[in-house]
């Protein structure tokens, strides 16, 4: 790690960014996958480097691609294709509308609501929802559910014809979409807009402790512009006059937050001691220093390291590699890693909206998970390392023939 000379500025305070924390190179946009058509066309590749600002201390990358480039009009990713993310989202709906009451005269926003597989639990329950989303395609898939959307980008201007329309949240919600908004203060003081007077906001992000201490440098990717820890998140959103009073771990997305707000006038709420308690241990593991961010970039160069081993070995015994999804991680990983179909065959994922077209960058075929079955590899390497369980026990039918399940994260690991 070392200063760099980038001008550019932090996305919250507006201090100079200029210490470094990892750089992975050039990289393509990871939801962009190449239709078979355009697979001779050039890509665009942009630098994937990671500063964290020494004044706030939030880690983020610089910005190349606008959000209307990475998630308007048509968007790869579909939540609902995941089980256990389904499941996720069910378990909160209930968790949610106990804790706080929710009922038929209450009103939930989901921000970034993608196909409805969250606020369709919501509607179940009678409890009015509205969506809003910036991809027209996966917002088409909500309403299919029945799930009211909206098509819009979420900040301030958003919020205010949100309000207008349909009145303020009881409960607004993010799932993982906090990271991806390149003007962080518009969209929190949206959330601040938006919010009822004794409303709760909850947000869920993967959590940066996590990240680095995990090796999760696939999770480092243009869609992602920020990078939470719990102290800079709560001093982003006490600067816009909303209170985190209390605070989740979660296993999701190799390690999560929960946080909860509040208006800072909100009484109604006591702050918990788990807000308290976290500020502390990351301060005590040196969120606010830059010793914390020191080594790990050179641990994720020997992880690249081990893959690449690995890859070599297999590839040099005669061995069948094959990739498992087609998540935004795995193109982190595949093209930092330089792995091209000399490596890995092709690659498989649930969601028709990808098979048949080519992962960004490397160009690895994307194909339905029957093939497989067909092809009978030796190795099934799993891009979505954290889905890991679910992905194992769906296809464990690859130990048949003496395949093998292969993790890269935070270590290489084969599991017979």
């Amino acid at each position: 790690m070392k200063n760099t000379n980038s001008s550019s500025k932090c996305r919250f305070c507006n201090s100079n960014l200029e210490y470094s924390v990892i750089n992975l190179g050039m990289s393509p946009l990871c939801q962009k996958h190449v239709k078979p058509e355009n697979a001779n066309d050039m890509e665009k590749f942009y630098p994937l480097h990671a500063f964290v600002c020494e004044e706030c201390w939030l880690m983020q990358l610089e910005e190349f691609a606008t959000p209307y480039e990475i998630f308007a009009d048509e968007y790869a990713y579909f939540s609902s294709y995941s089980p256990s993310w389904l499941e996720h989202a069910r378990k909160y709906a209930d968790l949610m509308t106990g804790r706080f009451g929710l009922n038929n005269k209450s009103l939930v926003v989901e921000i970034a609501s993608n196909d409805g597989y969250l606020l369709q639990w919501f509607n179940l329950k009678g409890i009015p929802v509205l969506g809003i989303d910036p991809a027209a395609n996966v917002a088409e898939a909500a309403r299919e559910k029945g799930v009211r959307t909206e098509v819009e980008f979420f900040g301030k201007n958003t919020a205010e014809k949100m309000v207008y329309l349909y009145g303020n949240a009881n409960l607004l919600l993010g799932n993982n979409v906090l990271a991806h908004v390149p003007d962080i203060n518009d969209f929190v003081s949206g959330m601040k807009i938006m919010l009822a007077a004794k409303g709760v906001i909850t947000m869920e992000f993967p959590h940066l402790q996590r990240l680095i201490e995990q090796n999760q440098f696939d999770t480092i990717y243009h869609e992602h512009f920020s990078y939470l820890s719990f102290v800079a998140v709560n001093r982003i959103f006490a600067h816009h006059g909303i209170t985190l009073f209390d605070v989740e771990e979660l296993p999701t997305h190799g390690g999560s937050l929960r946080i909860y707000g509040k208006h800072a006038n909100d009484t109604t709420k006591e702050v918990t001691a788990n807000v308290t308690e976290l500020l502390q241990r990351e301060i005590d593991l040196g969120f606010e220093s830059r010793e914390f961010y020191s080594m790990f970039e050179e641990k994720v160069k020997e992880t690249k390291r081990k893959i690449l081993d690995f890859l070599i070995n297999a590839k040099r015994n005669g061995k069948t590699v094959v990739g498992y999804g087609a998540p935004g991680k795995g193109n982190t990983l595949l093209n930092y890693c330089g792995v091209r179909t000399d490596f890995i065959d092709y690659t498989v994922d649930m969601s028709p909206h990808k098979q048949g077209n080519f992962l960004p960058g490397t160009h690895i075929p994307i194909l339905h998970p029957d093939v497989i079955k067909e092809t009978k590899p030796d190795y099934v390497f799993i891009l979505p390392w954290n889905l890991k369980d679910e992905i194992i026990n769906q296809h464990k039918y690859v130990r048949e023939w003496g395949g093998k399940f292969v993790v890269p994260i935070p270590e290489l690991m084969v599991l017979d």
